[in-house]
This record gives structure tokens, C-alpha cells and sequence, in this order.
């Protein structure tokens, strides 16, 4: 039972530092001419913003929705090598993912990016054997130079007593292989930052009406922010079509008669609380294709996914009865049944995958990016996955950099020339940073052990800028809702440092209380009364 939420009384904060307004942001987009305007702020839209701003590109980025607010942050949250595409023979591929990975969690975002054990339970007359298994896992570790340890086979009562929801009856061994795990939403939210940071100039909740055409090619979009209806415009050298599951809806406004270049699948999740210590996440093949996660996130568990075909709106895609059946009934295959009880359910929520167009099922179709160049210059693409987030964006900043009219000059760095191992902003030791929240402490701004932790895994060395708050403040160190780890002061924060602009913007994608099942009518009207406090 939950206790009661206590509201503290909050008041408005210095201006120092903040985002400039949304009155702001529309006069500097409506001003200039960029060189590159990136229309999406998924995860492709975002990498292309950040390395376009790296290599001294003048960017704008805008999302009619949230950044990342759409299948970027309905992941499975997994930073991974792939290792079902070993089945396929794709080991170059495999390899070129576990580099990315390794290189994201060791430079890039050590403090969003954590390592991960996960158990590929075999059952008797399932569809691989512990013998293919174990070869697989070992496999997958050599090709990331086994930096995550030896992949290998343990038995069923070593396995079931680090795990003890595992389902052990007709269980014959448990392969046992490393990768890693993040939050989608904040690692998203960093990337923009990143790309700001650079220079790139950032919109949200702005949604493109229809396109500017200089000759015959496209220069430029026009826009109306969602938010109070404000239209206005942004002209641009070259523009970039990062819209993922809208992006042919994009293509339409180039060219009424563009083909269909994409189709969509829909993947659901569940997020359940937890009733026994996790120490490993479980990858339990369904078939001969698909696999099934139960991975320890966020303090909860999250289940899934689904694989199949999607026609419908975008807009609408959710999670049905259907989804939420299935998920728990291939979870229940590795999962004891206690431990999937419906009560337990927290949150659930759905995501389109963007898959090339092409014959045979969704389930079997491979998982890369697609680029296409529409009749007014317009660069299109989609697809593609989290862990390589950073490669595709390099991928498609050297095809914009061939296309007529770019941007880059000869005094500008080369794509190819970036620092590849630039780290996203608040990189540190996320041990370190708990500690010195704990200790380095005003008198009265104490931070319970678990929000400590909770902010240097989610922000890094950022979260100091959150304790400075509390420190102005002490009420905003009052957690949002008791159960969760959350303080007032990362409303505060990410209303004027990243871009939160409604109660869902922070409660599910800056913070955790909504995949936590704690977004409650109180914690949201108090959500929306203090991002109604923004200067």
C-alpha cells in the first residue's frame, strides 16, 4: 500500500543557465538559414543533429512530439551485439555492434550505459540445444573480445539460485552471456544536450505542416508548435526527414506520388514490480527466431516483446489484451507464475519498429537502416537500433555531405575526422558521483542513499546541478511520490534544462514514476502547476 504524497511548497528558481524560452527558440529558428535542419528528435534525428553540430554545421532540430517521444523510448532499453543475428551468419555485423556497445559503456556513457548478465535458459524440447547454445554465447563473447567474460553453460541450481524466479522444471542448463542496458528516454534527453551543446538550436512539440521549395527543392518547413499555436518557419541548405514511423507521411510532402519505403512492426512491453532479486536478465528462445526478455530495469521487470505487423495511425499504436496475454504466457515459459501475477503490473507500452520494405513477415526482416533521397533533395531515414545510434548518424552525415547544395566547407572538420569516442554530457563514474552526493551535503539538504544513486546513474556528474537546487531549496529534496526514487528538484530541472514542457514529458521520459505505476492525479497536477512556473 502506498503511503500518502506529501507536496512540498515550492517556488520559482534563478534563470541562470536555463533553455531560452519557446518565444526564444521560434525567433532564432525563424531568423536564420541553417545548413542543416533535422526534422525528428528520435534517436536518429538527435545523432544527426549532434554530429552535424560537431562538424561546425549550423542545426536545427524540431520533434512535433517529445524528443524520443514516440519508438525511441519504447525500446527494450537494451545496448546489445545482436546475438540472434549470429544465426544468420551476420558475424561482421555482430562484431561492429559489440565494438559500438563496448565503446558506448566505456567512453560515451558510462554513467547510462550498465553492464548486463543475462541467462538463455534451455528447456527440454525447446528449439535449441545446450551444446548450439553454448558455442552461440561463446561465439558472441569472442567477438567482443570477450570484454564482458567468456560466454559458457552453467547448470540449472547455480543459475536458479541467482535467479529465483527462474523457472527451473525440464530445465536442462543456462547459457550465460554479457551485454548492457540503459534508459532510452535519458539517454536521448543527454544526446540533445549533446547536440545543443554543440550549437544545434532544439524545438519540441513543433509539428512540420508542410515544406518550403526554393526551385524545385526543398529549403526549408513550415511549423505550428502544439503548445499555444504559434506558426512560423525555418529555412534551411539541406533537410533531413528523421520522423521514423511518419517518415513516408514526410515524403508525401515532397512528392504526393513517393512509394512506400518502410513497413512497421509493433513491439509491446510490460513493466511489473519486482518479488525477488534479479542478478541476470533472462533471454528465452520462443522459437527459432525469436527470444522473449525478462530483464531486471529500473528497480522493476520488464517483459516482452511482440513482433508483428502494424497498418494502422502511428498515432494510435498501443498496447492490447492481446499483447499483455501473450507477453506473460512466453514469459511463463522461464518465469515462475508468482512472479508474473497481473496485480504486479506497473505500466505497459508499445513501439513501432521501422523495417525496410520487402516480402516474408516483420518477425524475419532485417533489422537496418533505410535512406532514400526524395525528387526535392530531401534526404529520408529510418530505422535502425539503439546500440549503433551514433555510427548511423555518422553513416548519414557523410551521404549528406554528397548530396547537391552541402553545407560543409572546406574549413570545416570532416565527418570522417570527429572524435568518435566523445562522451555525452555528465560522463563520470557514477559510483563516484553518489558518494560525493552524499557526503558533500549542506547542512539540512541531506539526499537519501537511494535518490543519490538514483541521479548519478540517470545523470551523472549532472546531478550536481540538481543538488545545487535543493541546496537553494531543501523542499525540493522531498521525493515526488514516496515509492519512487524521484525529488522535486528534477522537475524543476528538467523543465528549465531539458525541454520538459508537460506532466508526460517529465513523468515518462525525464523521470521514472511513470513506468513505475506512481504518475498519480496529485503528483501530475502538481507536475503541471510547476511547469506553469517557468520564467
Amino acid at each position: 500500500m502506498s503511503t500518502p504524497l506529501r507536496v512540498p511548497a515550492l517556488g520559482t528558481h534563478p534563470a541562470a543557465g536555463r533553455n531560452p524560452s519557446r518565444d526564444e527558440t521560434r525567433d532564432l529558428l525563424s531568423r536564420a538559414t541553417y545548413d542543416l535542419l533535422v526534422i525528428g528528435g528520435g534517436i536518429l534525428g538527435t545523432s544527426v543533429a549532434w554530429h552535424a553540430s560537431q562538424a561546425g554545421l549550423r542545426v536545427a532540430m524540431v520533434d512535433a512530439g517529445d524528443f524520443a517521444g514516440a519508438t525511441s523510448s519504447a525500446s527494450s532499453k537494451l545496448v546489445h551485439g545482436g546475438l540472434r543475428y549470429l544465426q544468420t551468419g551476420a558475424v561482421k555485423l555482430v562484431a561492429e555492434n559489440h565494438h559500438e556497445r563496448r565503446v558506448l559503456a566505456k567512453d560515451v556513457a558510462p554513467h547510462l550505459v550498465n553492464p548486463l548478465t543475462f541467462y538463455l535458459p534451455v528447456y527440454k524440447g525447446g528449439p535449441h540445444g545446450a551444446a548450439k547454445l553454448g558455442a552461440g554465447v561463446f561465439a558472441y563473447s569472442m567477438l567482443s573480445a570477450f570484454g564482458d567474460g567468456v560466454g559458457r553453460v552453467i547448470s540449472p541450481a547455480r543459475a536458479a539460485a541467482d535467479n529465483p524466479a527462474l523457472r527451473t522444471e525440464n530445465l536442462k542448463a543456462v547459457a550465460v552471456y554479457g551485454d548492457h542496458q540503459m534508459n532510452d528516454s535519458r539517454v536521448a534527453v543527454m544526446t540533445v544536450r549533446a547536440a545543443v551543446e554543440s550549437g544545434a538550436v532544439v524545438l519540441n512539440h513543433a509539428e512540420v505542416t508542410g515544406l518550403r521549395f526554393t526551385d524545385g527543392r526543398v529549403t526549408g518547413a513550415e511549423l505550428r508548435d502544439r503548445l499555444d499555436g504559434t506558426e512560423f518557419g525555418v529555412d534551411a541548405r539541406l533537410v533531413l526527414n528523421a520522423t521514423g514511423p511518419w517518415v513516408d507521411h514526410l515524403r508525401r510532402m515532397e512528392d504526393a506520388g513517393a512509394a512506400p519505403s518502410i513497413r512497421l512492426s509493433k513491439g509491446a512491453h510490460l513493466v511489473l514490480k519486482r518479488k525477488a532479486p534479479w542478478k541476470a536478465a533472462m533471454a528465452t528462445p520462443i522459437d527459432k527466431y525469436r527470444i522473449t526478455f525478462a530483464l531486471p530495469w529500473e528497480d522493476q521487470l520488464l517483459l516482452g516483446t511482440t513482433d508483428e505487423e502494424y497498418t494502422g495511425d502511428p498515432a494510435d499504436v498501443r498496447v492490447t489484451e492481446a499483447d499483455i496475454q501473450q507477453i506473460l504466457d512466453e514469459a511463463a515459459f522461464s518465469v515462475r507464475d508468482e512472479h508474473l501475477d497481473r496485480e504486479l503490473m506497473t505500466y505497459a507500452f508499445a513501439g513501432l519498429r521501422v523495417l525496410p520494405g520487402g516480402p516474408g513477415g516483420v518477425e524475419s526482416a532485417k533489422r537496418e537502416t533505410v535512406v532514400t533521397e526524395g525528387r526535392g533533395g530531401m534526404l529520408s531515414v529510418a530505422g535502425g537500433k539503439w546500440t549503433t545510434y551514433r555510427h548511423i548518424g555518422r553513416t548519414v552525415m557523410d551521404k549528406l555531405a554528397k548530396l547537391p547544395g552541402h553545407p560543409l566547407r572546406g574549413d570545416m572538420q570532416p565527418v570522417g575526422d570527429l572524435v568518435r569516442r566523445v562522451p555525452l554530457p555528465g560522463v563520470a563514474n557514477p559510483n563516484a558521483v553518489a558518494h560525493r552526493l552524499l557526503v558533500d551535503r549542506e547542512p539540512g539538504t541531506r539526499l537519501e542513499p537511494e535518490t543519490a544513486r538514483h541521479l548519478a546513474t540517470h545523470y551523472g556528474a549532472l546531478s550536481f546541478d540538481i543538488a545545487r537546487l535543493v541546496n537553494e531549496d531543501p523542499a525540493l529534496a522531498e521525493r515526488i511520490h514516496p515509492d519512487g526514487p524521484e525529488i522535486w528538484a528534477q522537475v524543476v530541472y528538467a523543465r528549465d534544462h531539458e525541454w520538459a514542457q508537460t506532466p508526460e514529458d517529465v513523468l515518462r521520459r525525464r523521470t521514472t514514476l511513470t513506468v513505475r505505476g506512481l504518475d498519480t492525479e496529485q503528483v501530475r497536477e502538481r507536475v503541471a502547476a510547476l511547469l506553469a512556473e517557468r520564467g
